[in-house]
């Protein structure tokens, strides 16, 4: 399975020339941890979390109005394609601590977003599936059983 079926294809994204403001914003509105920052051609240029918030801004006395979401994003920003397959992103993002990863064309071009619990929701369900499987295996009479 690829990660593009699991992702949210609408991604929370702001532009480049966003503000801090404006990326909380979309964040709360859609109610996630993460927003994609793009640029003019919908390319991914950074990553802006809630770890962004609290780390490089919470404390800065920078005001959230005029500074610029380019200036604090997280970049680079590691990224799935078409082709990466749901345990390959899920061992990515358990390795290296995060918890969005943006879905992009072979040009960079957002697709999606990807979220920790879209994966640990797919692999409950594959495990679920699998157990399943497995109990009825067990249970069923064979000849000479």
């Amino acid at each position: 399975m690829s990660v593009l079926e699991l992702c949210d294809r609408e991604a929370a994204a702001v532009g480049l020339e966003a503000s801090v403001a404006d990326a909380i914003h979309k964040m709360l509105d859609h109610r996630v941890g993460a927003v994609v920052v793009v640029d003019g051609d919908l390319r991914v240029a950074g990553m802006f979390t809630e770890r962004d918030v609290l780390r490089k801004l919470a404390l800065s006395r920078l005001d959230p109005e005029t500074t610029k979401v380019r200036d604090l994003m997280t970049t680079p920003v590691e990224m799935a394609t078409r082709n990466t397959g749901t345990g390959e992103a899920l061992t990515i993002m358990l390795e290296r601590h995060f918890r969005h990863m943006p879905v992009a064309d072979d040009d960079g071009k957002l697709l999606g977003i990807l979220s920790i619990r879209h994966l640990l929701e797919w692999r409950v369900d594959d495990l679920s599936r699998e157990l399943e499987s497995l109990e009825q295996y067990v249970s069923n009479d064979g000849p000479g059983g």
